[in-house]
Parts: C-alpha cells; sequence; structure tokens
C-alpha cells in the first residue's frame, strides 16, 4: 500500500551522519504545508501548555515532590525513555542528527498535551522540511507509530493477565468482566494489524524488526522505571499495588483520543485505591508533576522554535 515511501535504508545502510547545520530550513517562498501545519501544531501546544498551566498550583506541587535525588534521577529516564527510544530507531533509518531528539520531544509533549498522534503529525512535518535527510518520511513514521502501538499492546495483555488474579483480592470494585473485554479488544486490534501487515508496513524486514525490538525495550522500561518512581516515593506498600496500577495505567495509554492521560489515571487510581491515602497522594502527586514537565518542556521547546522563526 505504501511501498516506496519510507524513504528507510534497509539494515542501517543509510547517508551519511548530518548535522543541525546541514538541515537548513525551507526559504519563506518554498515553505508548503508541511511547515505551516507544523507550525500550527507548535501553537497549539503553546496554547494547551499555557491552559494546563493555569490550572495547576506549582507551589503545592513542590511541596509535596519527594527531595530524593534518586527519586529524581529515575523520574528523568522514565521521562525520557520514549524519545529516547525513538531517537535511536530514526537514527537508524534515516540518520538523524542530535537535532532530532528536540523534534521527538515535542512529538512527545504534543500527544501527551493535545491529544494522541498528534506528536506524530508534528514530527512526520519536521522530517518533511528536510527533504535532504529523508525524502518521503511518512511510511517510516507510520511503521514506527503502529510498530509502537503493538508493543504496548503486547506489554499491556501481559499486566492485565498478571493483574487479574489481583482485581478479587484486593477487593477494588473493579469488574472482571470489563477486564476481559478490554483485553478481546487489543487482541482483535493485534490480530488485525498482524493480518493485514503486509499491506501496512513499508519498512524493510529487517527494520521492522529492529523497531519492535527497541519498541519493545522502551515499554518495559518505561513501565520498570516508573514502578521504580512509585516504589521510592512510598517503599512500604506491596508489589501488588503497584503490578494492577501500571496495569491500568497501559490500559489507559492506549485509549488514543484521550488527552492528559496521566491526571485521569490519577484520578482513576484514587477511585479504585481510595483506601490507601498514601497511594492515592502518590498518583495525584506523579500526574502533577508529569504535567509540569510536559508545560515547562513544551514552553521552552516552543520559545526556541520561535527564536528560530524570528532569525528567519
Amino acid at each position: 500500500m505504501y511501498q516506496g515511501d519510507a524513504g528507510a535504508a534497509p539494515g542501517g545502510i543509510g547517508p551519511p551522519a548530518l548535522t543541525p547545520d546541514s538541515l537548513p530550513a525551507l526559504p519563506r517562498s518554498e515553505r508548503g504545508w508541511s511547515w505551516w501545519l507544523g507550525s500550527a501544531i507548535t501553537l497549539a501546544v503553546l496554547a494547551a501548555a499555557l491552559m494546563q498551566l493555569a490550572k495547576v498550583d506549582l507551589w503545592r506541587v513542590a511541596a509535596i515532590v519527594p527531595s530524593s535525588p534518586g527519586f529524581w534521577l529515575v523520574f528523568a529516564l522514565a521521562y525520557l525513555a520514549g524519545p529516547l527510544g525513538d531517537y535511536v530507531i530514526f537514527r537508524r533509518l534515516w540518520q538523524i542528527p542530535a537535532a532530532g531528539f528536540f523534534a521527538l520531544l515535542r512529538k512527545l509533549i504534543g500527544n501527551e498535551l493535545i491529544t494522541g498522534y498528534v506528536g506524530d503529525l508534528y514530527f512526520y512535518t519536521w522530517a518533511r522540511q528536510r527533504t535532504t535527510m529523508v525524502a518521503a518520511p511518512f511510511g517510516a513514521v507510520k511503521d514506527v507509530a503502529i510498530l509502537s502501538a503493538m508493543a504496548a499492546n503486547v506489554v499491556t495483555l501481559l499486566l492485565m493477565l498478571l493483574a487479574y488474579p489481583l482485581i478479587g483480592q484486593l477487593k477494588l470494585g473493579i469488574d472482571p468482566q470489563a477486564v476481559v473485554a478490554s483485553v478481546a479488544l487489543m487482541l482483535v486490534i493485534s490480530s488485525g494489524v498482524l493480518l493485514f501487515r503486509k499491506k501496512l508496513f513499508s519498512l524493510p524486514p529487517a527494520d521492522l524488526r529492529y523497531v519492535t525490538f527497541v519498541q519493545m525495550l522502551r515499554v518495559v522500561g518505561s513501565l520498570v522505571l516508573s514502578g521504580w518512581c512509585w516504589a521510592l516515593a512510598l517503599p512500604t506498600e506491596p508489589l501488588e499495588i503497584w503490578i494492577l496500577l501500571s496495569a491500568m495505567r497501559m490500559l489507559l495509554s492506549r485509549l488514543p483520543f484521550l488527552p492528559n492521560k496521566d491526571v485521569v489515571f490519577a484520578a482513576l487510581a484514587v477511585f479504585m485505591i481510595g483506601q490507601d491515602a498514601a497511594v492515592g497522594a502518590l498518583m495525584t502527586m506523579m500526574a502533577s508533576l508529569l504535567l509540569v514537565t510536559h508545560l515547562v518542556l513544551g514552553l521552552l521547546l516552543v520559545g526556541g522554535e520561535a527564536a528560530g522563526w524570528r532569525r528567519k
């Protein structure tokens, strides 16, 4: 279906490494729809960040976050796991420069602050503007997004299987049938992707295997690091609670058009585990901390991009 649109070299063979200086922006007269769309997404992220910032009590968040350096180190690694995984992938596919990592950060923030896949659309427009790097980026961006969703589905299914016996033991009032229905839906989606894989994917098989491997590492690494953050903040809580909360968080992450998933997850966690005030407070704090991190980085990145607009 999209054969020949990937713009990626098979097996890691590609053009020589590029530097940010070798990727100049298009002249104003040559700026097409991709530049305007990317700029519109950037402005949308700025607007969303400012709207969300008005709702956050920064002093309250600062007062409740742990002061342990270990917590902050693990939190930073958990936050950056997604962009780092994507950078490793696109470094192989396109030999993107270090500047591409900041575009991938904007991809993450766009997906989280606005809605799912808006960030992917931004990254596509970013690549479109650098035709010396990749002539037709749609196929690779599409394949990476699909494989990311597939990796997350697999990990979510495994977590749901681990968490299912805990639902009854912890007496949280969760309907087991809803869990079974969620698992069945993910199985149907994953089976459909596998069934039509020859028509869906554009990258060579070797690259698809590589992307799948990195995406699995990214999802598992992010999950383990997030759980480690929780455990560092509340070391006395049992492992069963973290397994169940991880399964809930992964399940919510599979809803593509739900913005601020961590805020929704915190509210759901407080509702489900209301008898444990410490866990509820931790989930609310983590959601606020993630939101503040998105906002601060989003504003910094948008400010840097706006400075680039003025120079051009």
